[in-house]
C-alpha cells in the first residue's frame, strides 16, 4: 500500500449481537485497530459505529458510541501521535497524565497515544477523534504534552474551522490524488497547531485560509436554494469581513458570485438529467436551485455547459433510454 494512499474502513457492532461476536469485535477492532480496551458501561449493549479515514501522517474516526468506557492501556501503545477527541453530540471524562478533562457537546480536549489514558461516556455519544503526527505539531508546539487533557471549548473559532474542514475527507475529488491528500492533512495540522495555542507562522496561514474557504463554501451549499443568499449573509454566519471573503475566493481566481452561480447551475444541472425528476417543469428545477430569473438561468446554464436546459434533460434521456 503505498503510503500517500486513502485508506477507508467502516467498524460497527451492527452485523453482531451474540456475546462471543462481541468479544471478537472488541478484540480485532478495539485492542488491534483502535487500541483500546472497551468496556460497556452498566451493563448497557455495547454499539458503536465508526468510519476511519487515513491519510500520510494524519487519520480521522468519527460516529457513534453507546455508553462504554474506553482504555489505552500501556500493552496497547504503539505510537506517540496526538489525537484530538472532540464530543459532538453527548458528553465524556478524558483522564491522562493525572488531569481530567470534561468534554461536552461540541467541546473538545487533546490526548497523547504515548501513555495510558482513558475516556468515559456514560450516555451516547457522537465524536471525532483526530490523529495529528507529533513530529509535524513539536516544531510548533514544543510543550504539547502540557495541552494534554485540557477541555477546549466549542465557540473556539479553530476548533469549528477544524471540525468544518473534517468535510473535505468525505469529498472523493478533494482525495483524488497523492498531491491533494498531502495538502489536506497538512492543512489539519495546521490548524490544530493555531487550535493549540502555536504561532501562525506563513505556511500555517496558508492552510488556515484553505480551511476557512472551505467552511465558506460548504456554508454557501448549505443555503444555495435560497434566493436571497447573500455575501453579508455568509461573512455574518462565518463571522469575517466581506473584504477577506474577497480574498479568499481570489486565491483560487474566483468569486463569491461565480462560485454561487456554478453551484446552483450544478445542483439544477443534476436535477435536469435525473430520471426522477424529467416530468418536472424546468423553471421549477431552476427556482429550486436558487435562480429567481428563469431568463437568467436559461443564459448561465448555456454559457456553463453549451446548451440549453432542455437540451441537457434530452440528451439524459436519450443515454438512458426513456422516451420523451
Amino acid at each position: 500500500m503505498e503510503r500517500d494512499e486513502l485508506v477507508q474502513l467502516r467498524v460497527s457492532t451492527a452485523p453482531f449481537t451474540k456475546n462471543e461476536q462481541l468479544d471478537a469485535v472488541l478484540e480485532v477492532w478495539g485492542r488491534n485497530i483502535l487500541r483500546m480496551e472497551m468496556e460497556p458501561v452498566d451493563g448497557q449493549p455495547l454499539q458503536l459505529d465508526l468510519l476511519l479515514r487515513s491519510l500520510p501522517d494524519f487519520a480521522m474516526a468519527s460516529g457513534a458510541l453507546s455508553p462504554m468506557r474506553n482504555r489505552h492501556t500501556t500493552g496497547l501503545i504503539d505510537n506517540d501521535d496526538l489525537v484530538l477527541l472532540v464530543v459532538e453530540k453527548g458528553n465524556a471524562e478524558l483522564s491522562q497524565y493525572g488531569r481530567a478533562a470534561t468534554i461536552g457537546d461540541g467541546d473538545a480536549a487533546l490526548t497523547a497515544n504515548g501513555a495510558p489514558a482513558s475516556v468515559l461516556g456514560l450516555k451516547p455519544c457522537r465524536v471525532i477523534n483526530y490523529r495529528f503526527s507529533r513530529k509535524l505539531l513539536l516544531p510548533h508546539l514544543p510543550q504539547v504534552d502540557d495541552l494534554v487533557a485540557r477541555p477546549i471549548a466549542k465557540d473556539n473559532p479553530a476548533l469549528r474551522l477544524l471540525v468544518g474542514y473534517a468535510g473535505v475527507l468525505n469529498d472523493q475529488r478533494e482525495l483524488a490524488t497523492a498531491e491533494l491528500r498531502r495538502a489536506v492533512a497538512a492543512h489539519m495540522h495546521d490548524l490544530a497547531v493555531v487550535l493549540l495555542g502555536g504561532k501562525a507562522e506563513p505556511q500555517l496561514a496558508e492552510g488556515l485560509r484553505a480551511a476557512r474557504l472551505r467552511a465558506v463554501k460548504e456554508d454557501v451549499l448549505q443555503r444555495i436554494t435560497q434566493r436571497s443568499l447573500s455575501v453579508s449573509e455568509i461573512t455574518r454566519s462565518q463571522q469575517i469581513s466581506e473584504r477577506y471573503l474577497r480574498k479568499l475566493f481570489a486565491t483560487e481566481g474566483s468569486t463569491f458570485t461565480d462560485f454561487v452561480r456554478e453551484a446552483r447551475l450544478e445542483r439544477a444541472r443534476q436535477m435536469l438529467v435525473d430520471p426522477s425528476q424529467y416530468q418536472r417543469p424546468i423553471n421549477t428545477i431552476a427556482y429550486e436551485s436558487g435562480f429567481g430569473d428563469l431568463s437568467y438561468f436559461n443564459r448561465a446554464f448555456r454559457e456553463s455547459y453549451n446548451m440549453t436546459p432542455s437540451e441537457a434533460r434530452e440528451l439524459a434521456r436519450r443515454e438512458n433510454g426513456t422516451r420523451s
